[in-house]
């Protein structure tokens, strides 16, 4: 049903050349040069430049080639969503933000499958921008991240509300203080999230909204696993910034020890986002009960 143009487009961007486009698709070369000629002349733009020996995308291509992958997950999603009448399930696929995955979210939707027969959950991990590429290309059903959402094109409902703390180990000197200060944390090794994160993102508009710099932090380690930070600040290589969220278990157990930073506001909010195609409301209402009954 979907023209096999659009599939040889896709597999041309994504190996780089018709060479391999064709070897890929079974096609020769000249067949896979008609089908993206016969592209740019139905669209009336051009799709590819050659330098060199690459062939890079137009600007134009480039929207082009953003509609054939939502086409393209459109035409998966009918085929998912015919094979789930046939047969009374329902095939979810879910993108949380890294801090939302190591929140109880995991857990919450693992309970929902189990609790409803027939539903597979599928949960891909990804930065707020990226979950929110894919849901406008219809490659997910809904996303959970952390963070307000000002698109026209989503719709939100909130999970929940949270704030950045700073995480130390329960043995840390700072863990005995009710709150500390900017500069009991200038002293300390920090290990942050990636500064592309939402978390990292949080924390230095507060410092910069009171002009400090996070230059004037002594920044030792940046990645993006929030287990892996958490395992570092257990064993004692030093303290992080996180949302309380990820830290309550650990907090439970006398793992970890969060506190709050003086005359520093970081609260944000957990949002479900979604398209206004997606035609589940009491999924998200269930899932929204079962995270606070959690």
């Amino acid at each position: 049903m979907l023209d096999s143009k659009i599939f040889t487009l896709l597999k041309v961007v994504e190996t780089g050349n018709y060479t391999q486009a064709g070897k890929a698709l079974n096609l020769t070369q000249p067949a896979i040069s008609q089908h993206i000629r016969a592209l740019e002349v139905n669209t009336g733009v051009k799709i590819f430049e050659r330098v060199g020996n690459q062939l890079i995308l137009t600007r134009e291509g480039e929207r082009v080639v953003e509609c054939a992958r939502a086409m393209l997950s459109l035409y998966n999603n009918m085929k998912t969503d015919l094979a789930d009448q046939a047969t009374g399930s329902l095939s979810l696929n879910i993108g949380v933000t890294h801090t939302v995955e190591s929140n109880r979210i995991s857990e919450v939707l693992a309970k929902y499958a189990s609790t409803n027969p027939g539903v597979t959950v599928k949960l891909i991990t990804d930065t707020q921008n990226k979950i929110k590429e894919k849901l406008k290309n219809y490659e997910l059903d809904f996303g959970i991240i952390d963070g307000k959402i000002n698109d026209p094109l989503l719709n939100h409902m909130q999970l929940d509300m949270d704030s950045l703390m700073l995480v130390t180990a329960p043995n840390h000197p700072l863990a005995e203080k009710s709150i500390v200060t900017v500069d009991d944390i200038k002293k300390e090794k920090l290990i942050l999230r990636l500064p592309n994160s939402g978390t990292r993102n949080l924390f230095v508009a507060s410092l910069e909204a009171r002009n400090i710099s996070i230059d004037e932090f002594d920044v030792i380690l940046e990645l993006d696993n929030i287990a892996t930070i958490k395992n570092l600040i257990r064993r004692g290589y030093g303290v992080s910034v996180l949302p309380k969220s990820v830290a309550i278990d650990d907090m439970k157990k006398r793992r970890l020890t969060a506190l709050p930073i003086e005359n520093l506001s970081m609260i944000r909010e957990i949002n479900i986002i979604y398209t206004r195609h997606f035609t589940h409301p009491e999924l998200l209402q269930e899932i929204s009960r079962i995270y606070n009954d959690l």
